[in-house]
């Protein structure tokens, strides 16, 4: 009986998406106590806050960061493509150049963001090693000259990666470009942890 009674005292909450994904409702969670909600990650797709289903492959991770009323209102932490998306991208006889960099957005947010190049065939060594540095490259001056706002949205509506595509494509052919994760690591003022 007492587990009913714990269950009854608990209260839904609506989950509001941040101002940059247009503080839409993503759905419900459930708590006894509106402290508890704090802080908790919330894993939804790009589509399902679009309702444009060929989004479905971007994962979003949301961390709740206040309450009021019977609203959850959360902050963007980070965003990944899925695995099954991303396994659908390498094909044989081709190479996946990867590259893992911090930067420093123009508003002072430290972001974790993980491009990757597909390639139509098989990279040399020396080009997979110019095509990671034009990716870096690309990527920091991005961060520099963009809020972390400006720059989460075009990593993960792919401007990002049209940049990196059309800078790497006359040292070698590729069939893609995809940020395939961003994860905030420090905010403005904050110690990273």
């Amino acid at each position: 009986m007492a587990v009913k009674e714990g269950w009854k005292a608990k209260q839904w909450y609506n989950l509001v998406s941040p101002d940059m994904l247009g503080k839409t409702n993503i759905g419900e969670t459930v708590a006894d106590e509106p402290e508890k909600l704090i802080g908790r990650v919330i894993e939804t797709t790009l589509g399902e806050i679009t309702n444009d289903y060929s989004k479905q492959n971007i994962k979003l991770s949301l961390k709740v960061e206040s309450v009021g009323g019977d609203s959850a209102y959360t902050k963007f932490v980070g965003h990944k493509l899925t695995n099954d998306y991303l396994r659908s991208l390498v094909k044989r006889h081709s190479s996946t150049i990867d590259t893992n960099i911090t930067v420093t957005t123009k508003d002072g947010y430290k972001l974790r963001v993980k491009p990757s190049c597909y390639t139509i065939k098989r990279a040399r060594a020396n080009q997979i090693k110019s095509i990671r540095q034009i990716m870096n490259q690309v990527v920091s001056a991005k961060a520099k000259e963009m809020d972390m706002v400006q720059f989460i949205q075009e990593a993960v509506t792919g401007k990002i990666a049209a940049s990196i595509y059309h800078d790497v494509k006359p040292i070698y052919p590729l069939r893609r470009v995809e940020i395939r994760k961003t994860k905030i690591e420090a905010e403005p003022g904050a110690v990273a942890s």
